[in-house]
């Protein structure tokens, strides 16, 4: 009995965290992701191991068209924060890092059309 309670609570535990259609990502992880990006974005050189690791998590914590269009989102509200960041740095960044992500880096990028 005991256990089929526990197993009850992870699946209502689960339910609520992520519903369908619904991103389960937060701009705080999206931002924590590209924070050791900073640099490399501003000046376009200086790309380091830590950014690229964090460009491989943020593709791993948008796993669906929901999660990719609010870390789309979430981006672009940062990079307006930031008029300094080189464009082409910024755009071609996942492929530096050998990512294929659909998220693209810009403050001008229509994110209802990341899929």
């Amino acid at each position: 009995m005991k256990g089929a309670a526990v197993i009850l609570v992870v699946v209502a535990m689960v339910h609520f965290m992520a519903k369908p259609g619904e991103a389960a990502v937060s701009c705080g992880q999206v931002e924590s992701s590209v924070s050791a990006c900073m640099q490399y974005l501003i000046s376009g050189s200086n790309l380091t191991p830590a950014c690229c690791e964090g460009i491989k998590n943020l593709k791993a914590i948008t796993p669906t068209t929901a999660d990719r269009q609010t870390a789309c989102n979430c981006l672009k509200q940062a990079a307006a924060k930031f008029p300094n960041i080189n464009p082409d740095a910024a755009s071609s960044l996942p492929q530096k890092c050998g990512v294929d992500t659909s998220i693209p880096i810009s403050k001008n990028t229509d994110c209802t059309k990341v899929n």
